[in-house]
This record gives structure tokens, C-alpha cells and sequence, in this order.
């Protein structure tokens, strides 16, 4: 295992836990700038359009700049982000936190994305990129279980704090550990936008969107529905968390491994599983017993269609990797931000708070619609020789498949 993923790993626990750690802590935000449990969330939407914005914007801005010193200006961005919003006086100023953290959200998971495959053989690039996103994972895992008890503890401002810190050891850890690149070979922006011409490549992203939107649809209110619903007290939230952190974890893992074996068929099963346990997460969520199992099933099978989704752009995508990886990043984040509005809304019209859940169960199922049309529309996935560095385009739509 090369020993830079373990460095693209800590910045990605950095950036997972400033972009999930606010959710165990909306309810002390909400109440010390007087908002409602909606407004609070827009934390998560905002910060999320913010990543979107970021992952195509400054994808493009930096395709032609060496790699490794890219993702070093983006962890000095997050730290800056992260220091207003440790500061934040105002429900508006810690949003403006919020945005120019996620700024360099998208760029740092796409550019990493490309640099962790590029490490590795060709059929261990899944589980390379899923070793990257292990940081992710790890910030569900221990971070933010371990931030929304700082928060709690000593104010959600300290959670910030903590998180800047890291960011300043992420940082150097990059730095470091991070091998040398290089500028991708192509930097014509107009060849890297044109494989957004690829019927397949739109079937990606709008899967990703309706993955993650359906995930988080649930997720970014779970706090409130641990205590209004399931009956927790608010000093268990940080603790009930580790269950969905430690779900992702193992999730990530192994979709990483389904999808290095066959890409679209574990696709289809996660979308089917992810659609059936949002929708009896919502139903039983009055059982304690019933929603403990269910934190812990919303995280593994959420998080497990995450290395599956890259990869999936990227293959159709292989000659312009980098604004494709952006481009899936920044429907992670829409996914997000559609998840949490969509959840907002069903809160402020007054459905309850499992209306997340239901939420959530939608967008999952549609997701499995375009999934599995996709996968029987086929496409065509692009090749390249290794030795001649020519490509090609060739019918195929497994990862691994013989």
C-alpha cells in the first residue's frame, strides 16, 4: 500500500469531519442563534452547494498545476474556513465558515481521487480510492461522535477549533507523505467538458446525486429524531453516531470490494437495500432497539456506493479523470444539499420528524430506477493503453467482470 493514501486519508478525515460534525450539533446552533431546526440545516445544504461549486469550479481552475501542491493550497483553504467559523458571532458568519471550507471540499476529493488510482494497479484503483474516502469514514467513525461531545462539553465552537487543528496536521501529513506529481496530461478545458456528452457519465452523477441525497436526507436531522422520536437523551447523540460512523466505515470498505468485482450489478443491490432500510428506519424508528440497528444498516449500506460511484464516472470518463471525478463530487453534494432541503422542508410543513427518513427512502428509490436503467442501457466505458497511451472505446460496464 503505497503510504501516500494514508496521508490523502488524513485530509479526507479533516474535511469529512468539518463537513459532518455540525449535524449531532444543529440543536445547540439552532438554540444559541435563536433559528429553527430547518434553518440550522441549511448549515449542511450550504455548505454542501458550496462543495458542488468548488468541485467544478476550481477542478477546472487547477487541472493544469501540479497535483500534490494543489492539495496543499486546498487544506490551507479548509483551515482558513474552519478558523471563521471557530470565531462565528453570527448565524451568517459561521455559514460564510461553512462556504469557504467547502470550497476546497470537491477539488481535494476529485484531484485525490485521480492521484490515489494513479498509485495502483488498475484492478485495485476502486479500493485505493476507497482507502482515500476511508478518511471520510473515519471522521463518522470517531470524529463526529467525538466532536458533537466537545460541542456539547465546551460549546460547538471548540468543535471548530479541533477540526482547524487537524487541518493543520493534515496538512503537513500531505505534505510529507504525498508523493510528487504531475499536471494531468490534458489541460484543453474544452476536451475535458466534452465527456459530459456521454449519456452514461449524466447516469452517474444523477445516481450519486439520489445516493447521497437519500443518505443524508435522513441523516442530517437524525438528531432530532433520536430525541424527539426514539426517546435518547441529548447526551447519548454523540455516542448513538459511532453506530452510523462505524457503518460507514465498513461499508466503504466493502463497496469498494463489490465494485472492483462487478460495478453496476452491486450498484443495483446497494440502491435496492438502501431504499428498504430508509424506508423501515422511518417505521420503527419509535423502537430504540430497532433504531440502533437501523443507524448502524443507514451508514454501511449508504457509504457503500460511494467508491462504486467514482469509479463508475471515471470509467466512462477516463480521458479527462479529473473534471469527471470534480464533476461526481459535486453530485455527492447536490445529493446533500437536495437531501437536507427536501428534509427541511418536510419538517417545517409539519410531517414529523421521521419525515427525513421518508425523504430519503424516495430519493434512494429513485436512484435505483436510474441505476438499473443505466446499467440496461449499457454504454461505452474509454480505454487506455499503457503502453501506447492511445484510447479507445470499448462496450463494457463491469468493473473486473471477465
Amino acid at each position: 500500500m503505497p503510504i501516500g493514501l494514508i496521508a490523502l486519508a488524513l485530509g479526507g478525515f479533516g474535511i469529512g469531519l468539518t463537513e459532518f460534525g455540525i449535524v449531532g450539533l444543529l440543536p445547540e446552533v439552532a438554540g444559541d442563534f435563536d433559528v429553527s431546526e430547518s434553518v440550522a440545516g441549511y448549515l449542511v445544504s450550504g455548505y454542501a452547494l458550496s462543495v458542488a461549486i468548488g468541485a467544478l469550479g476550481l477542478t477546472a481552475a487547477i487541472t493544469r498545476f501540479d497535483r500534490k501542491k494543489v492539495l496543499v493550497g486546498l487544506m490551507t483553504l479548509f483551515i482558513a474556513g474552519n478558523l471563521i467559523s471557530a470565531v462565528a458571532t453570527t448565524y451568517e458568519l459561521l455559514m460564510v465558515g461553512r462556504v469557504v471550507a467547502a470550497l476546497c471540499h470537491g477539488a481535494f476529493f476529485s484531484v485525490g481521487a485521480v492521484v490515489a488510482s494513479d498509485m495502483v494497479a488498475e484492478n485495485k484503483k476502486a479500493g485505493a480510492i476507497a482507502l482515500m474516502f476511508g478518511g471520510l469514514t473515519a471522521a463518522n467513525v470517531l470524529g463526529v461522535p467525538l466532536g458533537t461531545f466537545v460541542g456539547q462539553q465546551f460549546g460547538w465552537r471548540a468543535t471548530f477549533w479541533a477540526i482547524t487543528v487537524i487541518g493543520v496536521v493534515a496538512l503537513v501529513g500531505i505534505q510529507l507523505l504525498v508523493p510528487q506529481t504531475t499536471a494531468a496530461a490534458r489541460t484543453d478545458l474544452r476536451a475535458e467538458l466534452a465527456v459530459f456528452r456521454r449519456g452514461q457519465v449524466w447516469v452517474s452523477i444523477a445516481l450519486s446525486v439520489l445516493a447521497f441525497g437519500g443518505v443524508i436526507g435522513g441523516y442530517t436531522y437524525i438528531a432530532f429524531t433520536l430525541t424527539e422520536v426514539s426517546g435518547f437523551a441529548t447526551s447519548t447523540v454523540p455516542w448513538l453516531l459511532v453506530l452510523f460512523g462505524a457503518g460507514t466505515f465498513i461499508g466503504n470498505f466493502v463497496g469498494g470490494k463489490a465494485a472492483d468485482k462487478a460495478l453496476n450489478s452491486s450498484l443495483i443491490g446497494i440502491m435496492a437495500v438502501l431504499t428498504v432500510v430508509m424506508g423501515v428506519f422511518a417505521l420503527t424508528a419509535e423502537s430504540k432497539v430497532a433504531t440502533l440497528i437501523m443507524l448502524l444498516l443507514m451508514g454501511t449500506i449508504g457509504l457503500a456506493t460511494a467508491p462504486g460511484l467514482q469509479v463508475r464516472t471515471m470509467q466512462y470518463a477516463d480521458d479527462a479523470p479529473t473534471m469527471a471525478s470534480g464533476a461526481n463530487i459535486a453530485a455527492f453534494n447536490v445529493g446533500n444539499a437536495l437531501g437536507a432541503w427536501l428534509g427541511g422542508l418536510a419538517l417545517a410543513a409539519g410531517y414529523g420528524f421521521v419525515s427525513p427518513l421518508w425523504v430519503g427512502a424516495g430519493l434512494a428509490l429513485a436512484g435505483l430506477v436510474v441505476v438499473t436503467a443505466g446499467s440496461l442501457g449499457g454504454g461505452k466505458a474509454v480505454e487506455k493503453n499503457s503502453a501506447t497511451g492511445v484510447t479507445r472505446r470499448s462496450e463494457t460496464v463491469e468493473v473486473g467482470a471477465q
